[in-house]
């Protein structure tokens, strides 16, 4: 079982960015050391860093890390933009290699990164409480606890908040093929809580909600667009429609940081195909055609409301979304920063 310590998905460690190797959880916890642009981008590629707000705080502190080790200037610009660069869909890692790029102190200004996840992760929890009713039973879609943020996690982070509140929640836990973040890493940290669930295979989602009472749905984002359109692992898209169809209030919880004001809706927003063997896996037919996006996009109009640091986001998207942007810093929000 991980340590309190070992939930610290991502760290400096001086010379290098120390993470965990989530693709080898949840039977092997090993640390690993980034220190150089293939390490930080090799790392992000096949995922054993993998989460929207873990790679925004995994890529600051790379970037930080290669402007002390790279003293030309244009040798730095490049490794910068392979970091940036290296999954395309989750817009955290932008924002963040953009925010530091941008500063003075560029490790000072990764570190308030992480600080500042951590910190909102927090304050979506306690937005996310009276969302759950008592002995509400959920279903959530791939993972999104402190593996996943760097802190304390976003959608599961609101589940074990509202577990820790005495909700007693049953939650339901899509596998979330074909890499299975839901049965790895969301199962084993909601077991590792406490927390009462129940893993299911992803095409079990409707007929779970058909059968067993399921009261809300809540799930995180890699992107949201300006009208609520959101991004997120494969297979959230069907998860949405299938609980509009029964009438289940379907919530997406992500920091400011995942919003994409630059983009009016889901059409502009880039998805990340993986490769093939993903897919294949010890299939008969290995050179099977595989369509193997990484994303899929949910219609903002299928969302109940986002849980963000600054409270629930409800529709008309139109409105509420764009205003995000002029909220204070979450540094500012005192006391709870």
């Amino acid at each position: 079982m991980l340590s309190d310590e070992d939930f610290d998905a991502v760290r400096f460690a001086g010379d290098a960015v120390e993470y965990v190797d989530q693709r080898l959880l949840p039977h092997t916890v090993e640390r690993r050391q980034a220190r150089t642009v293939e390490e930080l981008e090799d790392a992000i590629r096949t995922l054993a860093v993998r989460g929207a707000p873990a790679i925004g705080v995994f890529g600051a502190y790379g970037v930080a890390l290669l402007r002390s080790a790279l003293q030309d200037d244009a040798a730095f610009d490049a490794a910068a933009a392979r970091v940036r660069n290296a999954r395309p869909t989750a817009v955290n890692l932008a924002w963040a290699v953009d925010r530091v790029r941008g500063s003075a102190d560029m490790l000072a200004e990764a570190r308030a990164i992480h600080d500042e996840q951590r910190a909102v992760d927090a304050r979506i929890g306690e937005a996310a409480l009276e969302l759950f009713p008592k002995d509400a039973t959920v279903l959530t879609h791939c993972n999104t606890g402190p593996i996943a943020t760097a802190g304390g996690g976003t959608a599961l982070g609101a589940i074990v908040r509202a577990h820790r509140a005495g909700r007693h929640l049953r939650v339901f836990v899509d596998e979330t093929r074909p890499l299975l973040q839901g049965s790895r890493l969301t199962q084993f940290e909601l077991n590792k809580a406490g927390v009462d669930a129940t893993l299911i295979v992803d095409g079990a989602a409707a007929l779970t909600m058909q059968r067993c009472a399921v009261d809300l749905v809540i799930v995180g984002a890699d992107r949201i667009a300006r009208n609520g359109d959101t991004a997120n692992k494969i297979g959230t898209y069907g998860v949405a429609i299938a609980a509009a169809h029964h009438g289940i209030p379907f919530y997406v919880a992500a920091p400011r940081s995942t919003f994409d004001f630059s983009i009016q809706n889901g059409a502009d927003i880039p998805i990340e195909e993986r490769p093939a063997d993903e897919v294949r896996g010890s299939a008969a037919h290995r050179d099977a055609a595989v369509f193997n996006p990484a994303f899929d996009i949910t219609p903002g109009r299928l969302i109940a409301a986002f849980v963000t640091e600054y409270g629930l986001v409800r529709p008309p998207y139109a409105d509420s979304i764009p205003a995000l942007q002029d909220r204070p810093n979450i540094a500012a929000l005192a006391p709870n920063a």
